[in-house]
């Protein structure tokens, strides 16, 4: 095959800018030249002279190399996985992966020409329906990012119907979820208080009453909280309502199963983290929120909503209701510039809700449950360990051992065990040996045998 002559000065077709366009950019800019284009980078962040790259490799050792990173990972999958803190370790029906492998699924995205694509406009439908199913709302999203920036959303979404600008939210969260609402936050005036827990691990309702004024459009109230601890949500609810706030609940989709839906106990805005539904660890992401509201305030909500109708000659068929994105409506006007579809993921959380079924659902949240329970009984009164929020608790517990919590995550680890989150960092006054332990259906008797025999070898036997 003979080769491709290119001129000098010559670009290849798919080398999008010329020389020449570089410079008309460069002198539309105002400055002459690259280098003089980036001065505001930091020197030691610019490469000086030329990128310093090994050698082009064959397909075969590209291939060779991946595979040879790839083996330094070391997956939750492949270890017994107590981790929790909003990322489970969930069985996952094959069913699940088979039909996301299906190439008019995985390689479709945005549906921009909306009602061409009947078939992922129906998956996003089935998926709103059941969100709306499980939280008892009227309204449902074709999903957000994940949990953490569907919370954030909800506020942004909060201030906006009330025109208010503060929001209480409980301390009790991760700082990774903190980074986020202030990122989310800031250059909008946005004021975000957080309320203190309890010596329960529960939310501080008297604080609550405290920092509820006029000014304050709405509540967050996480169920079950990050501690795994299980609120008084129709007492908050009822704080909440009286002041004219809104309550945004923040839940773990799985306990819905067995716990009071958030509709039932009057929450405006409902949000969480979907990873329960169908999707796995996978080194955390990627990650799918979901946020439902009451119908009053759909137009409000950020991002699409696909309806079912019928077209002219009778036949049902979907459609895109609203799109309150700024790439389909006045930037200005936009309910958020930011939000977008997890359409893959949404997928994932339709085809196992639909698989598993409602009973399946609750047999997996009352194993979840029952296991972790066992769990607990099982180490509660080992030497030197304590669980010092108690046993108001749904799937995951805190635990507090004699050593540190960082040395006992290690030595699990070591025996093929992913014990858990240390606490420390985000909760300093929980002391360094504070550990989150989550217990789900997948959780054998073995494995929670194994799991007490570590921290009493480790922990509790010292």
């Amino acid at each position: 095959m003979r080769g491709i002559r290119i001129k000098e000065g010559q670009q290849m077709s798919y080398i999008q800018n010329t020389n020449q366009d570089r410079k008309e950019m460069l002198k539309t800019i105002g400055v002459s030249s690259l280098d003089e284009l980036l001065e505001p980078v930091s020197s030691e962040f610019r490469v000086k002279g030329k990128l310093k790259l090994p050698e082009p490799m064959s397909e075969a050792e590209v291939v060779g190399r991946f595979e040879r990173l790839a083996a330094g990972n070391n997956p939750a999958s492949s270890m017994k996985s107590f981790l929790g803190g909003g990322i489970y370790d969930h069985i996952i029906p094959a069913t699940v992966r088979y039909v996301l492998s299906r190439s008019e699924f995985y390689t479709s995205y945005t549906p921009y020409q909306a009602e061409v694509s009947q078939g992922t406009l129906q998956s996003i439908y089935e998926y709103q329906s059941m969100i709306c199913g499980l939280t008892s709302m009227e309204v449902a999203n074709a999903s957000l990012y994940d949990g953490a920036t569907a919370l954030a959303e909800s506020i942004l979404m909060a201030c906006s119907i009330k025109r208010k600008n503060k929001a209480l939210v409980p301390a009790a969260i991760p700082k990774r979820m903190k980074d986020v609402l202030r990122t989310y936050v800031a250059g909008k005036n946005i004021i975000i208080e957080y309320i203190p827990f309890t010596e329960e691990g529960t939310l501080d309702v008297k604080e609550l009453k405290e920092k509820l004024d006029s000014e304050t459009a709405a509540v967050v109230l996480v169920q079950p909280n990050y501690f795994g601890v299980i609120e008084e949500a129709e007492e908050i609810s009822a704080i909440v309502r009286e002041s004219g706030a809104l309550l945004i609940s923040y839940v773990d989709p799985v306990s819905l199963a067995v716990l009071t839906p958030p509709g039932e106990y009057d929450s405006d805005i409902v949000v969480g983290e979907g990873q329960s539904l169908g999707l796995p660890q996978s080194f955390g992401g990627p990650l799918l929120g979901f946020i439902a509201t009451k119908r009053e305030f759909v137009r409000k909500s950020p991002g699409r909503l696909v309806s079912e109708t019928v077209d002219i000659i009778g036949n049902k068929s979907y459609v895109m209701t609203l799109q309150t994105r700024e790439q389909h409506i006045r930037r200005a006007n936009a309910t958020s510039n930011i939000c977008t579809n997890e359409g893959l993921c949404a997928l994932a959380a339709a085809v196992y809700l639909t698989t598993v079924g409602e009973d399946g659902f609750r047999e997996v949240a009352l194993q979840s449950a029952a296991k972790a329970r066992t769990l607990y009984n099982m180490i509660s009164g080992l030497p030197g360990c304590s669980i010092p929020f108690g046993d108001n608790f749904f799937q995951e517990f805190v635990l507090k051992l004699p050593v540190p919590a960082d040395e006992f995550l290690n030595e699990a680890r070591k025996r093929g065990v992913l014990a858990g989150i240390s606490l420390g960092e985000d909760f300093p006054g929980l002391g360094d040996s504070a550990v989150l332990v989550a217990v789900t259906e997948k959780r054998s008797r073995e494995d929670l045998q194994l799991y007490r025999d570590i921290v009493l070898r480790i922990g509790g036997g010292k």
